[in-house]
């Protein structure tokens, strides 16, 4: 199974949508709260090279936010990410 990582803010209702999706996708994932941690704060923009809150990794490799998220599943790219992904672990 793919390791799916998510960062987020406590009152950030897109990271509450991105955290239902996956979990009604019955994915199971590694939560990050940077609502006062700057330094995973920092850790997130370092990976993502984004400021915004949430972004979401699977296996190591960024996918974007919650906008992002819901334009792959839509279009079917997620699942296919999380078999390529999946396979190569």
């Amino acid at each position: 199974m793919s390791k799916v990582e998510i960062y987020t803010k406590d009152y950030c209702p897109h990271c509450k949508v991105a955290k239902a999706t996956l979990g009604n996708l019955g994915l199971t994932f590694e939560e990050f709260d940077v609502t006062r941690d700057t330094a995973l704060e920092n850790k997130m923009r370092v990976r993502s090279q984004r400021r915004t809150v949430p972004q979401i990794f699977i296996d190591d490799v960024h996918i974007g936010g919650n906008d992002d998220l819901q334009s792959l599943l839509s279009n079917g790219a997620l699942e296919e990410a999380l078999k390529i992904n999946a396979s190569t672990a």
